[in-house]
């Protein structure tokens, strides 16, 4: 819990691991926060638009090594994207697999499937794991470091936080500390480590300690 730029509190609740019943440690127990992913992929894009190496308000593709045809002669840009405004289609459909050996690289499958588009550009709200990967394929070409390298180097490292990571597989060490998943308490069976192939949208793993590092930042 943080407030004004503070820690109030600090605690861990139940087991990261029901079988071993391995008590929650707030700075070394790993979470998955699923699209608070999407925050550091914004700060990243912000980064390097402090560098002047990126805007808001360019055409995307011209940060791109494909293409996102215009709607209507309107192109999408990194504002749209952060907004949530490019008015692309949603498919949830191979977002999440199960198996390292079903996660391909972010380019592959960016470049695999590209949504229609179904609103104006900037016209109406509608999420978009796919753009918002796609800011994070923008960074990665933008800088020459791979997404997850980049995040950890300009956001982890400067912060401390050191039990955070997009890598996937989540290194070892860290894999250790991942708290384990389950579709409820009283059924107790452990669920697959979920892989994201959209990763910039949703494949952190952090603690608690660590995400309040980031929110005072």
């Amino acid at each position: 819990l943080v407030k004004d730029g503070k820690v109030l509190l600090e605690k861990g609740y139940g087991f990261s691991d029901l079988a071993k019943r391995t008590p929650v440690d707030p700075e070394r127990t790993l979470f998955r926060p699923g699209s608070i992913s999407k925050l550091f992929t914004w700060t990243a894009v912000m980064q390097l638009v402090e560098e002047g190496k990126l805007n808001l308000d360019e055409d995307v593709n011209k940060y791109l090594d494909f293409t996102i045809p215009p709607y209507d002669g309107k192109p999408v840009t990194l504002r749209n994207i952060m907004t949530h405004t490019t008015g692309m289609e949603e498919a949830i459909r191979g977002l999440i697999a199960n198996d390292e050996k079903d996660v391909a690289p972010l380019d592959a499958t960016l470049k695999h499937w590209v949504p229609e588009r179904v609103y104006e550009p900037g016209s109406t709200p509608a999420y978009s794991n796919y753009a918002t990967a796609v800011a994070g394929y923008i960074v990665q070409r933008t800088s020459g470091q791979p997404f997850d390298q980049y995040i950890a180097q300009h956001i982890f490292q400067p912060l401390g936080m050191q039990h955070s990571s997009f890598t996937q597989p989540i290194q070892k060490n860290l894999l250790a500390m991942t708290s384990k998943g389950y579709k409820s308490a009283s059924d107790g069976k452990e669920q697959p480590y979920e892989y994201i192939n959209l990763a910039p949208a949703g494949s952190l793993a952090s603690t608690g300690s660590d995400m309040g590092k980031f929110m005072i930042a």
